[in-house]
């Protein structure tokens, strides 16, 4: 599975950006889909997954409310839609994919798989 991110970028405080994650490959393989991060000096923070099969979503507590993660059919491309930004949510976002099984930690960074390569987010205040 190859995954690649778009729609980083910079914004203010209390701006929007929407991410997409085009993936290709084994893709009917996948089970989830997720949004992570990383920002300098902290450890990586599962953002938002995504159940393949039915959509059920996941959000981490930090962003829930202000960020809807999304697929487009053929379900090959994940968006993350992030609204009422903050300078804590500035990190390198990273799409990940999980294969073949299921698993009761979709937020968890090690249960994934695949990962993009990374668009980086700036919010200034």
């Amino acid at each position: 599975v190859q995954l690649v991110e778009s729609g980083g970028g910079s914004v203010q405080a209390g701006g929007s950006l929407r991410l997409s994650c085009a993936a290709s490959g084994y893709t009917s393989t996948t089970y989830y889909m997720a949004w992570l991060r990383k920002a300098p000096g902290k450890e990586r923070e599962g953002v938002a997954a995504l159940y393949i099969f039915d959509g059920g979503t996941y959000y981490a507590h930090s962003v829930r409310g202000r960020c809807t993660t999304s697929q487009h059919n053929p379900k090959n491309t994940l968006y993350l839609q992030m609204n009422s930004l903050k300078p804590a949510d500035t990190a390198v976002y990273y799409c990940a994919a999980r294969v073949w099984s299921a698993t009761v930690r979709p937020l968890w960074a090690n249960e994934y798989n695949y990962w993009g390569q990374g668009t980086q987010v700036t919010v200034s205040s």
